[in-house]
């Protein structure tokens, strides 16, 4: 019989501080820090490649509101169609950070269900929108984009760790987790072990720029960026719970069918842009 004292116990408070009658949640608080260092970096590469700071200014913009709807869009969609496609209200909560009530009224509640896979949809939509008004090379700005990925990655699932939601298959690790809000078994840290690799990520691509700056514009950035984060969430998914019932059904979970295509479009840029530069 498993011992739970040996166990870490999990349940942090959802509230990081509180500005008045506002409280800011440490999800929302870890997502906004991961966007605005990749933002501080995408800054310095673009002023390591001498490109115009108006074309740099609108990037910020595009790149937020493409992660967000895509990642809403998505876990919406593609784990929860039953419920936010068949009905007004879900269509409503589906699109607004709100919760309609059985008793009538609403409450918000922010966005509680975000995709990582129709989060990098959105986000190459959005990238593709903004290089039609900047005239970038669309290479350029995804290569750019890549390399600082890993960081707004980490912290998205911190923010997923803070929440305790995500959770990983019932573990007898040493380092397993017991999320107190879900249940009082030792699960895996499935969020910390992605963050901890896409950490990885950002040193690898941040070395690699420094030492192959000429790829930067091939694509292979890109390529790299989603072979290594799609191919991890692949074998990753197996420490880890099914979020909807009806993946269990399924011969690889959800997470694991969205990865496939994005590993073979890295894989693509990648062959692609060698050839490019041979």
């Amino acid at each position: 019989m498993m011992n739970l004292l040996n166990y870490i116990l999990w349940d942090p408070d959802l509230i990081a501080f509180k500005l008045g009658p506002i409280s800011v949640r440490w999800y929302g608080l870890l997502w906004v820090i991961g966007l605005a260092l990749a933002y501080l970096v995408v800054q310095r590469l673009y002023k390591e490649q001498k490109i115009k700071d108006e074309y740099f200014d609108p990037l910020f913009i595009y790149c937020f509101v493409g992660i967000l709807v895509g990642a809403r869009l998505g876990h919406c969609i593609f784990y929860e169609p039953d419920y936010f496609l068949t009905s007004g209200k879900g269509l409503i909560e589906m699109i607004l950070p709100i919760k309609i009530l059985p008793e009538g009224g609403w409450k918000i509640i922010g966005y509680a269900g975000l995709a990582s896979h129709g989060g990098t949809l959105g986000l190459m939509i959005a990238l593709w929108m903004y290089v039609r008004k900047t005239k970038l090379s669309i290479w350029t700005v995804l290569d750019n984009i890549a390399i600082a990925t890993g960081t707004t990655a980490c912290f998205i699932r911190l923010g997923n760790l803070m929440n305790s939601e995500i959770i990983g298959k019932i573990t007898d690790v040493p380092w397993a987790f017991i999320f107190e809000r879900v249940d009082a078994v030792p699960r895996h840290p499935g969020q910390l072990y992605e963050a901890i690799a896409y950490a990885i990520l950002f040193v690898i691509m941040w070395q690699f720029h420094k030492k192959m700056p000429e790829k930067i514009g091939t694509g292979w950035y890109f390529g790299f960026c989603l072979t290594y984060i799609f191919t991890f969430r692949f074998f990753i998914e197996y420490t880890k719970e099914i979020q909807e019932a009806f993946e269990a059904s399924l011969p690889i979970d959800m997470g694991q069918i969205l990865s496939i295509p994005f590993i073979l479009l890295g894989a693509y840029c990648m062959i692609k842009a060698k050839k490019k530069t041979l």
